[in-house]
């Protein structure tokens, strides 16, 4: 069986993916990256990787590794996603794949000129709630696709200073990218507005005066328009990150508090007499998506203990985002293994991205439409299961 050595570039949230990789039988060595050295140590100590690079680029000044997955700050993802790949080393990148298009345009470069496998980890298209409703959608449940919405909003005061006045629609992807995954569509224009108004300690370095942005979305087919709101400061909500989607038929709506497990699903009943027409509510539970993973990594889609050998202690490790975390490292092994394109790949990417620049920049001007740039044909998620090695 062929493998892949990966490393992965930050200690914080990259350490949700070391044991993942660890586990993959397809991953040889994993390497932890990390300016921190103190983070850099504990980390890798805790998941029991041997190999530490205090810089991005002291490791890729060695032949070593083939895959990296950037999972440093946002700031960086543009100069790291183009560093690896210009390096001849495939590359997995946090979300979002840039803050400008200037930036989507130097990744797609660096992908094109390098022939190397790029994938932006959007988390949202590989939750059991994506699945759950894309089954839907591939069978013909829901009808044609009539309303989508979505929200994400995080209250992210005690974050990291770089995070204060960060612009909400540029992280924009995990709303966008499913509903445009589900409605197999792009977005043409974006008009897009602010709400309230940053207090002065929470600016930062960013020109971005809003704690929050809403933006409605004209997709390029059936008419279809698609509102997303994103919310970091200002908010007085416990996190909420979802969408919902509604069809002729059925419709499925994300609960309203995130330790929910279940989605509401809509079903219409009969027109009675001269009434509207009622919709029957049930809570669904969508299962986890474990056939398409190795064995070794099923168990990652819920929390879960993981023993790094060496003595070391166990590691109880948690299952955020929908249990996507392992469908998305299992996707980018299997397509660097394959050295075929991942399913989000750099276009696709940039379709997902792109949308959230153009809506803040709308909301800095007052809410005029603007146009949002193509990039080529992205790849239709319906009808293809994370880790597919054909096409």
């Amino acid at each position: 069986m062929a493998t892949i050595d990966v490393a992965v570039v930050g200690s914080r949230f990259g350490a949700h993916f070391l044991p993942l990789y660890r586990s993959h039988p397809q991953v040889g060595s994993v390497a932890l990256v990390d300016v921190d050295t103190a983070a850099l140590h504990r980390v890798a100590d805790e998941f029991g990787v041997n190999d530490r690079f205090t810089s991005l680029d002291e490791l890729l000044a060695t032949d070593r590794y083939d895959a990296v997955h950037v999972a440093s700050p946002v700031r960086f993802h543009v100069e790291h996603s183009v560093a690896v790949l210009r390096s001849g080393r495939h590359c997995a990148s946090a979300v979002p794949m840039a803050t400008t298009l200037d930036g989507i345009e130097q990744v797609l470069d660096a992908e094109r000129d390098s022939g190397r496998v790029y994938m932006m980890m959007e988390t949202m298209v590989f939750g059991r709630a994506f699945f759950y409703v894309k089954d839907l959608i591939d069978i013909g449940r829901l009808g044609p696709l009539t309303l989508m919405r979505g929200d994400h909003i995080q209250n992210l005061d005690g974050y990291p200073s770089y995070w204060r006045g960060f612009p909400p629609l540029n992280y924009a992807t995990h709303i966008v990218s499913p509903l445009l995954a589900l409605a197999d569509a792009r977005v043409e224009k974006v008009a897009a507005r602010g709400s309230g108004i940053l207090t002065e300690e929470r600016r930062g370095d960013f020109s971005n005066p809003f704690p929050a942005e809403t933006g409605l979305f004209a997709l390029d087919r059936d008419g279809l328009t698609a509102e997303v709101t994103v919310s970091f400061f200002q908010t007085a909500r416990s996190y909420y990150e979802g969408f919902s989607v509604f069809g002729h038929d059925m419709g499925v709506e994300w609960p309203m508090l995130d330790e929910e497990d279940g989605l509401t699903v809509y079903s219409l009943e009969p027109v009675q007499a001269n009434w509207s027409r009622p919709a029957r509510a049930q809570t669904v539970h969508p299962p986890d998506r474990t056939q398409v993973l190795p064995a070794e990594l099923r168990r990652f889609t819920r929390p879960s203990e993981y023993d790094p050998g060496d003595g070391r202690p166990v590691v109880r490790v948690g299952a955020a985002h929908g249990g996507s975390h392992p469908h998305l490292a299992h996707e980018f092994v299997s397509a660097a293994v394959a050295d075929r394109p991942a399913l989000v790949d750099g276009v696709t990417a940039a379709t997902w991205t792109a949308p959230g620049i153009c809506g803040h920049a709308s909301a800095m001007a007052d809410g005029a439409w603007t146009s949002v740039p193509g990039f080529g044909t992205p790849h239709r998620l319906l009808d293809s299961p994370p880790g597919a090695a054909a096409r």
